[in-house]
């Protein structure tokens, strides 16, 4: 059982675009694991809204480079821990959900506008 293909929504893709741009980080991959690990921080759930269509597809082994296998793991971890099985279907939409709700966090704080400053936001989500 492995994940192939991430799906950003069209949303989603934006954020990137505008992450890309305050930060000087030019991969969308790198952007992306930053944004899942800002999620899968929270300790409540996602919501289940994210409906949009494909705008941008990454191959997971490109989205989670050599560490693809932890951040498989941490997913699974998870979605055990809130109560979700981890068969193909349900690890897909729990990634989904997740990536697009860190892609909200980051992209909607003003006060990202470096490496730095995403750095800092991410710290701070641990810390607390």
């Amino acid at each position: 059982m492995a994940i192939e293909t991430i799906r950003i929504d069209e949303t989603g893709r934006e954020q990137l675009s505008r992450l890309k741009r305050h930060t000087g980080i030019e991969t969308m991959n790198v952007l992306c694991r930053w944004a899942l690990c800002a999620s899968l921080a929270e300790r409540t759930k996602p919501s289940p809204t994210v409906k949009g269509e494909t705008a941008l597809e990454i191959a997971w082994r490109v989205f989670g480079g050599p560490q693809h296998e932890l951040y498989l793991a941490l997913l699974k971890a998870r979605c055990r821990r809130d109560g979700y099985s981890i068969d193909e279907h349900t690890l897909h939409e729990q990634l989904r959900l997740h990536l697009h709700r860190g892609l909200g966090y980051l992209a909607s704080d003003k006060s990202i506008r470096s490496i730095g400053a995403l750095a800092r936001r991410v710290a701070l989500n641990e810390a607390a």
